[in-house]
């Protein structure tokens, strides 16, 4: 277990949480999860530049050919275009799960990490658990990844490829870590003397670490706020659109229109971007708010001025901020709006990498204090 030598504190119940070494749990977790978040927030910049926005056009085409075959009675092409829009929407559909996936496992990791001097395992068990997670984590997202590209090629089963094998395998080393710090967490709580855990973390109240904690709580609220709005004036309406559009196009194929079916798509087009945007900035709001609160736990670890630290954390929520609301912006503005919104991710990704190295260079001075008062 990470504590202090023994003490006469200790004796009674009291220690004091230490355990950020150079390959303890704790530390592997914490740079283990902003690498994941990092590297699921690049790819999720890279993807929504280079394959999001082409990808919705050929969705888009594919949906009016498969009309216009309809309308000309062609069954084949209808077949063939509408076996494009699923292949489409197969390559969106596991880019996007590995985004989230990979900033999923971050924020656990992050989470798990806080609760390791709550972890009643010596640390070469956590260690352990912390190695498997992190395997895990990166398993899954690579293997989802790859279920367009490799799909059933050699695999052993008729319905699943190997790409989805590793990915679930992935899953459950994810599983049975967190099961084994769950597990642990139990121990400390059911011990008959539960040992008093004093973490400096979360006592920690430094500038950067109040500005992150403070921001990150208004992002969640406002991400809140904005999807009870969008719940009580948009969804409904959406819904309904939803259903009399595609009604209106099956008539007007029926009745051989195709105006009225190019109208249709187009303004079905219209419906689903204004639901993603919508959706996707409520989404990134409480995201990124979270992010902020979890990185205001671990301030003590960064290893910047305290001058630059507080520069960083304006970085991060600046980017927070500017994110989602240009998400919004996208259909009145276009390009430019998207543009802007990139320029939010980039300045969160850049925050979390100077944080991230701020951590790696992290020589440990808070352990040796802990160690020097017990």
């Amino acid at each position: 277990m990470a504590f202090s030598r023994s003490t006469d504190k200790e004796e009674t119940g009291e220690m004091q949480a230490s355990g950020f070494a150079p390959l303890s749990a704790r530390r592997l977790l914490v740079l283990g999860g902003i690498g994941l978040i990092l590297v699921g927030m690049l790819f999720g910049d890279i993807f929504a530049v280079f394959v999001l926005h082409q990808n919705a056009a050929r969705v888009g085409a594919s949906l009016a050919a498969a009309a216009h075959a309809a309308l000309a009675g062609d069954h084949s092409a209808v077949l063939a275009s509408f076996q494009d829009v699923g292949s489409f929407l197969e390559n969106r559909g596991t880019k996007v799960d590995t985004h989230v996936h990979l900033i999923d496992f971050g924020y656990l990791a992050l989470m798990l990490a806080v609760l390791q001097p709550w972890i009643a395992f010596e640390e070469k068990a956590k260690r352990g658990f912390a190695w498997l997670f992190l395997g895990g984590a990166a398993l899954l997202p690579i293997g989802v990844f790859l279920i367009h590209h490799v799909g059933l090629a050699y695999s052993p089963l008729q319905t699943i490829g190997w790409a989805s094998i590793f990915a679930d395998l992935g899953g459950l080393l994810v599983i049975l870590a967190t099961l084994g710090f769950l597990l642990g967490l139990v121990n400390h709580f059911r011990s008959r003397v539960p040992a008093h855990v004093k973490d400096g973390l979360l006592s920690d109240r430094s500038t950067s670490g109040r500005l992150l904690l403070g921001g990150g709580m208004v992002l969640v609220l406002a991400g809140f706020l904005h999807g009870a709005y969008y719940a009580a004036v948009d969804l409904y309406r959406h819904e309904a659109l939803d259903s009399s559009i595609l009604t209106e196009t099956a008539k007007a194929a029926a009745a051989n229109d195709a105006d009225t079916v190019d109208r249709s798509l187009e303004a079905y087009g219209q419906l689903q971007g204004d639901k993603a945007v919508k959706i996707a900035a409520h989404a990134h709001s409480i995201e990124f708010g979270l992010l902020a609160m979890m990185l205001a736990f671990f301030q003590p670890y960064v290893r910047l001025r305290e001058s630059w630290k507080i520069r960083w954390a304006y970085v991060l929520i600046l980017g927070s901020v500017l994110l989602p609301v240009c998400v919004l912006l996208e259909l009145r503005y276009g390009l430019a709006a998207g543009g802007l919104a990139d320029f939010g991710g980039l300045l969160v990704i850049l925050a979390l990498l100077a944080m991230w190295i701020g951590i790696l260079r992290y020589p440990g001075q808070l352990d040796s204090q802990a160690g020097d008062a017990g």
